[in-house]
């Protein structure tokens, strides 16, 4: 196999490092070769030099997946770099479970998990301080770029590699052994960790609620020490916009040695550097703010509505009726709104952003968006009611509106009205015949028509798969 000549080897690097974030700089042509001949190979392709001239023509964003099961290397092992686990356990959790008590929810991600062990590291964990979870509602989110090693982790087989420095209890009480030499992890450990695909060099994080919103710790370890120091600086940005004020970002020691984390705390327990989410941490709005407190942009010639004056009380607030605005609220006081919406529900103050949203609604009726987005706040709010109710406005205004319909039939999927639950993902679906698969929903956060249609299919086979079993 001959290397790439010095024409594509450069800008081949540098296309790889902008889509995947990962930097190959001063990896050597041969072995970097070696893995871009790997990838061809994979995708049907013989010639690696006719493979890497289509990826700079265009198509790289296409082959993102691919490329990364062979670029990627995974290592990585249970309860790796102790003294993380032992902060996690001893100082994180008991400040986090005490400040989150009134909600009693709780949000993890493992960013870049490999293959998995570090995600159920995690959930054994937390089984160990919270056994049945304590009453807690605990999401435990585990992403990687690597498509092969998500297969891996979701199966949740492993070999002894994987338990070196691990707990000598570890094996016996959260794993089950199958052929000689492997364990599986039981299943309500498993069942604990949702994976799920992601290029954490995407600027599609976080998502408005739900996902990667609102997180309170964020794992992200040995995986910046891969990227560029420009793809460093804006994944921090992301994770940083990812995590509830006062939440944690979690680091490999050697990451510690980047760039000064901006809006973060540093700490330091014991043998672990840890990075708090400050308070005061430069965001666009203040992290505890009332709709009261932002004041809206006024404009020439027209009276904006006041923004609504709350008084806090011990359970609810209560809104004093501003007096009526002599004209509707302009797009830009509505977009003011709905932003402020938006930044409250990703730092997980889901009670701000629905009063936000409220807002918005009550200035402008008619916008199926802001229906759409008060039925997002209110799902996160476990106040499904209230989505449906918002969802069937955004649908009254709007009934091409996509991922209304789709938000739809998942709730009603959820209610086990799995009949209306098709009939929207049906509806869902016919909207998006005909749509480029590349194409980027409106409200989506990034999210294609091609991987919605991708997720609805599923969906519907796994309800068409219980209506069938007479569950309905």
């Amino acid at each position: 196999m001959n290397a790439l000549p010095e024409t594509l080897l450069a800008p081949l690097r540098r296309a790889i490092a902008s889509a995947t974030g990962l930097d190959f700089s001063r990896e050597s042509a041969a072995d970097f070769t070696r893995r871009i001949a790997a990838a061809a190979q994979a995708s049907g392709e013989r010639d690696v030099e006719t493979y890497a001239r289509r990826l700079l023509a265009g198509v790289i964003r296409d082959h993102v997946e691919e490329l990364a099961r062979h670029l990627t290397v995974g290592e990585t092992y249970f309860f790796r770099e102790p003294a993380a686990f032992r902060a996690l356990e001893q100082h994180v959790l008991p400040r986090l479970l005490r400040s989150r008590q009134a909600g009693r929810k709780l949000r993890i991600w493992s960013a870049g998990c490999c293959t998995g062990e570090e995600a159920y590291s995690i959930a054994i964990l937390l089984d160990r301080l919270m056994p049945g979870q304590g009453g807690w509602d605990v999401t435990l989110l585990a992403t990687d770029i690597n498509p092969s090693f998500l297969e891996r982790a979701a199966e949740g087989v492993y070999g002894e590699w994987s338990f070196r420095g691990a707990p000598s209890w570890m094996k016996a009480r959260y794993f089950t052994e199958r052929e000689e030499g492997q364990f599986q992890v039981v299943d309500r450990i498993r069942d604990r960790v949702a994976f799920s695909c992601l290029n954490l060099a995407d600027d599609v994080y976080p998502r408005l609620v739900g996902t990667t919103g609102a997180m309170d710790i964020i794992f992200c370890r040995n995986v910046l020490m891969y990227f560029t120091q420009q793809q460093i600086d804006r994944v921090i940005a992301r994770l940083h916009r990812c995590l509830a004020d006062g939440g944690w970002l979690l680091v490999s020691p050697a990451e510690t040695a980047f760039r000064p984390f901006s809006g973060f705390v540093q700490e330091i327990v014991d043998d672990a550097i840890l990075y708090r989410k400050s308070s005061h941490s430069g965001e666009q709005l203040p992290p505890h703010a009332t709709p009261a407190a932002v004041a809206l942009p006024a404009s020439a010639g027209r009276k904006f509505p006041k923004a609504l004056p709350l008084e806090r009380h011990a359970r609810n607030p209560v809104v004093r009726q501003a007096d009526a605005p002599a004209t509707p609220p302009t797009a830009r006081v509505r977009n003011t709104l709905v932003d402020a919406a938006r930044t409250s529900a990703n730092d997980g103050r889901l009670a701000e952003a629905a009063e936000w949203c409220d807002q918005a609604i009550a200035g402008d009726k008619l916008n199926a968006a802001t229906h759409y987005l008060s039925a997002l706040i209110a799902l996160e709010r476990d106040q499904s009611s209230r989505a449906v109710q918002s969802l069937t406005r955004a649908l009254y205004l709007d009934p091409a509106f996509v991922l209304a319909h789709f938000a739809l039939g998942n709730v009603r999927l959820g209610q086990g009205r799995r009949a209306d639950a098709e009939r929207h993902f049906l509806n869902a679906l016919a909207l998006l015949e005909g749509r480029p698969r590349d194409d980027v929903l409106p409200e989506s956060d990034g999210l294609t028509a091609g991987r919605l249609g991708e997720i609805i299919e599923a969906l519907r086979l796994s309800n068409n798969n219980e209506r069938r079993r007479g569950i309905s």
